[in-house]
């Protein structure tokens, strides 16, 4: 889901912001501002899940006590 949303935030940016000039490493380029734009959607929605888990894992520890 991250990986997706990322993705598209990243082709959105690339298409409604850009980079005019042809300078700017990540913006003038939509394969890199898609590609880019998911790999921060696929970390992002890794620390989701990660924060997720850590939380059933302590509500679960602290029922059983």
């Amino acid at each position: 889901m991250g990986l997706a949303t990322g993705l598209a935030a990243g082709w959105a940016y690339w298409y409604y912001v850009g980079c005019y000039s042809g300078t700017c490493p990540i913006t003038s380029s939509p394969f890199n501002s898609t590609l880019y734009g998911g790999v921060l959607g696929w970390l992002a929605g890794g620390m989701i899940r990660s924060s997720e888990k850590t939380t059933k894992t302590e509500n679960q520890s602290n029922s059983n006590s």
